[in-house]
Parts: structure tokens; sequence; C-alpha cells
């Protein structure tokens, strides 16, 4: 599954900023036009929801500008207003509120520079909650790995239209950590030799830790052509050489269930970026969303506002439960144990004869020091040191290690 590091709505707007019409058109920089992006989804979750303004960017830009300084809320049928309030490039309500069924729902802005937008009136669709997820194991395209389904069903067959998200968590036991970590204490300059190496017992976790993902495809399916609303649905491939199966492995997924128009709003900017590379000489233009401006007709606005219910559902699983046969997947750096082969790769001798070609400790003082390698224990003699790359022995280095509070081993 391809993983992109643009939020596909705002890779959408790359296209669009330079695409100003509805024709196809060779993509060129100097066809760039400013538009503000939108992209607010509210659910049946009772929470503090959130709505991300941004402006349309050139190709060359790093990242989108953030909307800043706008009123943002929201009004239902019934005259109630949700304001939000602009925090760490979000906007979000200054209180917790859920969409209900059976009422209407209108999102508006008003820019600081005062351009006003609204959106058109939005109901709550099916309520309908995720059943379960499904763990096999297959072949795909010549990959073996695990394969998990999303499996939902609405009686009532109104639901129809669903997006799914999912964050992906995943437990990292770093396998050359050691109960003592090295520090290098320098002496005063000119002291021979220059420095020493200590060792004091660790303070802090640095052995487990979880890295978490998220998903960056639009994933869509539909119940259409079915004669009943039930899905069961592949939303995630990994393949049992991935490490991130190596320890422990969690998946969140979240269900919106859409109407008819913000479904085919997402299939037409999935279609936008799946086609291929944004660099292509046909590109599919502007489309339209459901917000619009107040002041000028013509004015182009990116976005939409999705009023749509939601569930999710988590499963944890180890690789043995899914793959009890199969050796587990490579740490992803390189970590063995030392032995006679390898050791010229791992082993260093703290010294400092500057004739002797095998004496490191200079290199080893700065190594600790600059915290480039960690301390994996003495391999002969006292003075021979082994060291691993930082990621070896700490996972801190490329994780996390607080635990998160939804985690189950």
């Amino acid at each position: 599954m391809k993983k992109i590091f643009l939020t596909p709505l705002i890779l959408a707007v790359i296209i669009m900023s330079l695409v100003g019409c509805t024709e196809p058109y060779a993509l060129q920089t100097s066809n760039f036009e400013d538009a503000i992006v939108i992209e607010a989804t509210i659910t049946n979750q009772f929470k503090k929801q959130e709505i991300k303004l941004s402006r349309s960017y050139h190709l060359e830009a790093n990242e989108p500008v953030f909307e800043s300084g706008a009123t943002v809320y929201i009004k239902d049928d019934l005259g109630n207003r949700y304001d939000f309030q602009e925090n760490n490039g979000k906007y979000i309500s200054t209180s917790e509120f859920q969409a209900i069924p059976n009422r209407n729902y209108q999102l508006h802005i008003t820019t600081n520079n005062g351009k006003s937008y609204s959106s058109s009136n939005e109901r709550l669709t099916t309520v309908n909650e995720i059943q379960n997820l499904t763990t096999s194991v297959k072949t795909i395209e010549g990959v073996h790995g695990v394969e998990i389904k999303v499996n939902s069903f609405d009686p009532t067959n109104t639901s129809k239209y669903y997006r799914y998200e999912y964050d992906e968590t995943y437990k990292i036991i770093a396998p050359q950590w050691r109960e003592l970590e090295a520090f290098a204490n320098y002496f005063p300059p000119g002291s021979n030799p220059p420095g020493e190496i200590l060792l004091q017992a660790r303070t802090a976790e640095a052995r487990i830790c979880f890295s978490t993902e998220k998903s960056n495809d639009i994933i869509l399916t539909n119940t259409n052509n079915l004669q009943e609303d039930r899905v069961n649905y592949p939303i995630r491939f990994i393949s049992s050489s991935n490490h991130i199966l190596r320890d422990r492995y969690s998946i969140l997924v979240k269900q919106y269930v859409q109407n008819l128009e913000a479904y085919t709003f997402y299939e037409i900017l999935k279609k936008t970026y799946d086609s291929g590379s944004i660099l292509s000489q046909n590109q599919p233009g502007y489309f339209l969303g459901n917000v619009k401006s107040e002041n000028n007709s013509n004015e182009k606005v990116i976005g939409y506002f999705d009023v749509s219910s939601y569930s999710e559902k988590r499963i944890f699983f180890n690789f043995n439960d899914i793959f009890p046969r199969e050796e587990l997947p490579k740490y992803p750096y390189n970590c063995p144990d030392v032995t006679a082969e390898n050791e010229k790769e791992f082993v260093f001798t703290f010294c400092f004869n500057i004739r002797d070609q095998n004496c490191k400790g200079d290199l080893i003082l700065k190594w600790i020091y600059n915290r480039n390698y960690i301390y994996g224990g003495n391999y002969i003699s006292p003075l021979e040191y082994i060291l691993y790359n930082m990621e070896c022995g700490d996972c801190r280095s490329f994780s996390n290690n607080i635990r998160p509070s939804f985690w189950i081993d």
C-alpha cells in the first residue's frame, strides 16, 4: 500500500494550485492560484471536533501555510452554535459536542482578511459499528504476509459508502540493550589519557519502545453492487518480513460512513494522486466540494465539510500468533551478537598509543560523548569495548519509550 508524506487533500491542492482550468493541462508553477483549503469532518463522537485550514502552495514550498486568525464555527438547524479556536495549526471546538441524527449542520468560516465561506447543510449518516477485524495469511503478488480485514454490516442497507483510516502501533525491543550505560568523562586539557569511560546503571527506559504510524492513503469502499450492506474489506497487508511485526503489533481501524456526495469527492481526490506522478502531463484539474465563497462565486475553494458517523476497533497480535513456524523479521538495524567473525566491526580497544593502529581511545570517547554508538559490553579484555549503533541498544533514538495507555501485552 503506497504511502505519502502529504495528506491526500493537500496533495490535490498542489495540483489545483498549478492547474487553473477544468481541462487537462500540463503542470506549470507559473499557473499558481492562491486558494483556501478546508479539511473538516465532524462525527457522532462526543469530543472536541477539529478543522484544518490552510492555503494552496507552490510545488517548491516544503509545506502548506496554515490559515491563521480565522473565525470558525458550525451551526445546526436548531440555532446551536459550536465555536472553534485556533490551536497548534488546527481549529478545535471550544467545547465537546457530537453530530446528532436528523439535524442539519453548516460550516462557517471568515478569514482574517474578511472573506467568508459556508458549506451546504449536511446531516449525519447512518450509524454503523465495525463488527470485527480479522487476520489471515496471504500471498499477494508474490509477497507472503498477513491481511487485515474490516467487517461491518448495516441491516437497514443505508450506509453504503465508507471511508477508512488506521493507526498502527508496534512494540520495539532493542536487541543489544544493556543495564549499564556508558558515559565519556573528559579530563582537563593536556591530560594523558584525555578521558575515561564511566559505566552507570540506566535510569530511563531504553529497551522497550512503541512507534505509531498513521495511514496516508484515501481508503474507500462501497456496497452498491452487493445484495447486503456488508463490508469485508482488506484494510492493510503487511509482509511477514516487515520489522513492525517483530515484537507485537496493534492496529486501530477508523470507519467513517459517508453520503454519496462526500464519497464522490474523496473518490475523485483518490484518483488524483493514485493515477501516478503529480508531474505527469495529464491532470484532473480543479473539482468542487461543498464549501463556497459568500463574497465571490467565482473563487475556487478546495475542501469538503463531512458529517460522518464514526466507529473504531483495535486488535493486537504477536508475530507467532500469525506465523507460528516462521523466523522473526529482522531488526531494522544491524545488531548481531559479537563473534570472532564480526569482531572487527564492533570491538574497539580503549588505548591511546598513536603507534598502535588498534588503539581507538580518542574515537571511543568521541563516539560515546556524541551518542553515535552505545556500550554493548566488554569483549575479551576490560579495555576492549563492544560498541553498537545507538539504535541497537537504545530504542529512544528512533522511537518513543512511553507506553501507550491502550497497550495490552
